[in-house]
């Protein structure tokens, strides 16, 4: 049960492989559904913070035309992501590294979109994590945080808080979603809630510098 638990946070293994497998195909739907909440210009830098499997990076190197970059702080997921997009990364429009969103591996003002799907919730600190975002993002940048798992009202999410609490990840709501953009120095923020239980956060980097921690 361990074993299993572990793979959400960081598939490792044969079985880490195939937990990578099955997210590339369970996350397609909120994927997209998150993803036509921003838009994304040809030509337009993007990176996939906890890039998992890699299915959304092959989905963005589509969608843009531009350059993809992609970090994971897994091996497993690293090595899965390269499999995906391995056409991709051999014509140079992908790039895909191990590394901790806590301590992004590129220099500031360095995108255009940021995205995160399904992976905010483990993050060491979301607000100063959220803050290194906003660094590695070019002047009116934007940043797309996209999960299946939210706290919300209804009953039937009740079930879920006793899960994460399991997996050690973070269960917010709305309003704390929206709550630690603004506080990473994030305008035009915006929460986005779906009947299936989806929420997407999405909000700019200012376009007049401020202190990034």
């Amino acid at each position: 049960m361990a074993l299993l638990i572990g793979q959400c946070r960081r598939p490792r293994w044969w079985i880490g492989r195939v937990y990578l497998d099955v997210m590339n195909r369970t996350h397609s739907g909120v994927t997209d559904w998150g993803l036509g909440r921003v838009s994304i210009s040809p030509g337009a830098t993007i990176l996939d913070v906890g890039c998992g499997g890699g299915r959304t990076i092959q989905k963005l190197a589509e969608a843009s035309g531009g350059r993809v970059c992609g970090v994971d702080y897994s091996a497993a997921s690293v090595a899965a992501a390269r499999r995906t997009n391995a056409a991709a990364i051999a014509a140079g429009r992908v790039e895909i590294v191990e590394g901790s969103v806590s301590r992004l591996p590129y220099p500031d003002a360095s995108f255009d979109v940021v995205t995160a799907v399904e992976t905010h919730y483990y993050w060491p600190n979301l607000g100063e994590d959220l803050r290194e975002v906003r660094r590695v993002l070019e002047p009116g940048g934007q940043v797309v945080v996209i999960a299946e798992v939210y706290r919300r009202k209804k009953p039937a999410s009740a079930l879920f808080g006793p899960i994460m609490r399991l997996l050690g990840g973070r269960y917010v709501t709305a309003d704390e979603h929206r709550a630690a953009l603004m506080q990473a120095g994030f305008v035009e923020v915006a929460v986005h809630e779906d009947r299936r239980g989806w929420i997407c956060a999405t909000g700019r980097s200012p376009m007049s510098p401020s202190p990034a921690a």
